[in-house]
């Protein structure tokens, strides 16, 4: 019996013992893989730190080394940048904010007021080592700063969403859009010559990323086709120039980063992965298996109030009713102007006659340009100055603005009303809104918005060679690599829109560019812009970066339509925006050194913008408008008088 006993207690010791060792021999690698990753990268922080505490900042040698130490530990960074922007991304600035405050305001600050969000780490470190006075104490801030939101990401809510497969898809997602439109663009590195060989240490990292990925979740791995194209997209990026102004943009993203893209997003979809981060995937649809198609994200809803109208006849009529509406004077106090007064359709639903558009009063002129409306549903945010959250309060204003529409909401709403055909639709559809008692302005604005946003879902040449691969003409291809690296340009306008929001698409960027009164560069502006609706020394002559498709149809440029031409424009922005041609702005954004671009590079970059010119059907205006029971309405025109 005791023989027995021995012989068992062995036998559970043993079975512990195995136990214990096959636990400590990490079967599941790719949590621990991550927090080994996030511990190398706080050892290299604090490497840094006292690199920093020992050195002379007035010593041209020992800024030398801290450079070093800065690009070692922005080597770490990027090991850990696949999680690290997507878990936290609000804490990811404190670790490589850009700019060392930001205002931006994303889509879950719409309802309340923008605050202000101080950035700190790598990034802005590199960038105080070339001002002409640096301070040990203002520098050691920025890395401990950055040090201390570190520790965020070892918290118990970060690494427990890790032990599923679910935010893996979802990082790799941010990690895919962000290749295609900033890891290559120099946005955050300083430093344009460590952009290509970070790229590429990034990469081959995230290989091993997905390595211990798939040995950790057998179940929902990335397939073997998957993996092969990304094998292939890091010889590709090996076997480029590192100069990233060199660096095969256009390549890399069609042939590579985006036929990835759609895998993950199939893989989202076949695996059910759902997102525990709404403010990181709000806004993007899973549906959508290009990054390049229209449907990638949802800026705003153009249905308005008839947003549960799915059926087609409905939605017909909501179309035909609001184009109806755009063409018809009765919108304005006098019963002469119309949206089309300012938003031409044969114009790209904008005003290219002059500067700016004329007022209610017709003596004066609007203060800024009349933007296109086309491709206006990609921003958060509207207004050249963000003043709007949505497309209808931005209609609604307009209707009600004095020196625009100058009309009110009971008027309209009464005159529109006695239309019958305009009451019987809207009364049709009553029963598809929320408000199903009663006709409101919110109807009537709603079919507008509806119209003219259908003319946003049109594909430009780029977009068909990125989409299906289709040719365009080289000098596009190289434009478009220009704009990617040595023109600075998708530093603001980022892929796909080329607007001021970037990914995860989720706020409107606002970029203090030193814009000019008049053309020969007299006086800056008067326009405060943003600072107007949010009032900061960061924000004054701030305006929302708009998009460049279409750009060659859409003249004036800038809010006030100073310039007229697109070669303008690109003077401008290779000169250093304001200050470049003298003007004295403390918080200009843009840089403010020359780009020295070529006559050359200057005409490759117009054919890449040219490229960007969407295949858009345009409508003939309405034959006629709806007959009113009050019969002084029933003189006025199609589209107005002026």
């Amino acid at each position: 019996m005791k023989k027995q006993f021995i012989l068992v207690l062995s036998f559970v010791l043993v079975t512990v013992v195995l136990i214990s060792f096959k636990n400590n021999s990490n079967p599941d690698p790719y949590l621990p893989n991550y927090l080994q990753k996030l511990g190398d990268f706080k050892n290299q922080q604090l490497a840094l730190i006292k690199c920093i505490e020992k050195s002379r900042v007035d010593s041209a040698k020992d800024l030398v080394e801290i450079r070093r130490q800065i690009e070692l530990a922005r080597n770490n960074l990027k090991e850990m940048d696949f999680w690290l922007r997507y878990l936290e991304p609000t804490v990811y600035k404190k670790i490589n904010g850009p700019l060392p405050v930001e205002w931006e305001t994303e889509v879950f600050e719409k309802f309340e007021k923008p605050y202000k969000r101080e950035g700190a780490g790598l990034t802005l470190a590199a960038m105080y080592l070339d001002e002409p006075v640096i301070e040990k104490d203002s520098l050691l801030h920025l890395i401990m700063t950055s040090l201390n939101a570190v520790h965020v990401f070892s918290e118990d809510s970060i690494t427990e969403g890790l032990k599923t497969y679910h935010h893996f898809f979802l990082c790799n997602r941010l990690f895919l859009l962000n290749l295609a439109a900033i890891y290559t663009t120099g946005f955050e590195c300083p430093d344009t010559a460590r952009i290509i060989p970070e790229l590429r240490l990034m990469l081959e990292d995230v290989s091993h990323t997905y390595l211990t990925f798939n040995e950790s979740f057998p179940n929902t791995i990335l397939p073997p086709d998957y993996m092969h194209l990304y094998k292939t997209a890091i010889q590709f990026a090996n076997s480029e120039p590192e100069n990233y102004s060199q660096f095969d943009h256009f390549t890399f993203i069609r042939e590579y980063v985006n036929p990835l893209f759609a895998i993950n997003q199939k893989l989202i979809n076949e695996y059910n992965v759902t997102s525990k981060s709404v403010f990181v995937d709000y806004t993007l649809n899973k549906k959508s298996f290009s990054i390049f198609n229209k449907k990638v994200y949802n800026g705003q809803n153009p249905k308005g109030i008839f947003l549960r109208v799915n059926d087609e006849e409905a939605l017909s009529e909501v179309n035909r009713v609001g184009k109806l509406l755009f063409y018809d004077p009765v919108l304005s106090g006098n019963n002469m102007r119309s949206c089309v007064s300012c938003h031409d359709p044969k114009q790209y639903f904008t005003n290219t006659a002059g500067a700016t558009s004329l007022q209610y009063n017709r003596q004066d002129f609007l203060p800024r340009n009349t933007p296109s409306l086309v491709n206006v549903e990609y921003n958060h945010l509207l207004m050249q100055d963000g003043k709007h959250i949505s497309l209808q309060n931005q209609t609604k204003a307009v209707i009600c603005n004095p020196t625009e529409l100058g009309s009110d909401e009971k008027e309209v709403v009464k005159k529109v009303l006695s239309c019958n055909e305009y009451n019987k639709v809207f009364k049709q559809l009553l029963k598809y809104t929320p408000q199903e008692k009663e006709i409101t302005l919110d109807h009537i604005v709603s079919a507008i918005t509806f119209y003219y946003s259908k003319f946003s879902h049109y594909y430009s040449p780029f977009d068909e060679a990125m989409n299906e691969s289709r040719e365009i003409e080289t000098s596009a291809k190289q434009g478009f690599n220009l704009f990617m690296s040595k023109a600075q340009c998708a530093t603001c306008h980022f892929v796909p829109q080329f607007n001021g929001v970037k990914p995860p698409f989720v706020g409107s960027e606002f970029e203090v560019l030193g814009v000019p009164a008049d053309s020969v560069f007299k006086q800056l502006s008067g326009d405060h812009g943003r600072f107007d609706v949010n009032p900061a020394a960061e924000t004054l002559n701030a305006f929302r970066t708009g998009s460049i498709r279409n750009a060659e149809h859409t003249k004036p440029y800038m809010h006030n339509g100073v310039f007229t031409s697109l070669d303008q424009v690109i003077d401008f922005y290779d000169a250093g925006g304001g200050t470049g041609r003298g003007l004295k702005i403390s918080n200009q954004t843009l840089s403010s050194d020359s780009l020295h671009l070529t006559r050359t590079e200057k005409n490759n970059l117009l054919a890449f913008i040219k490229s960007l010119n969407e295949k858009i059907g345009f409508e003939n205006p309405p034959e006629k408008l709806p007959v009113s029971k009050m019969k002084y309405l029933n003189s006025r025109k199609v589209g107005g008088e002026y």
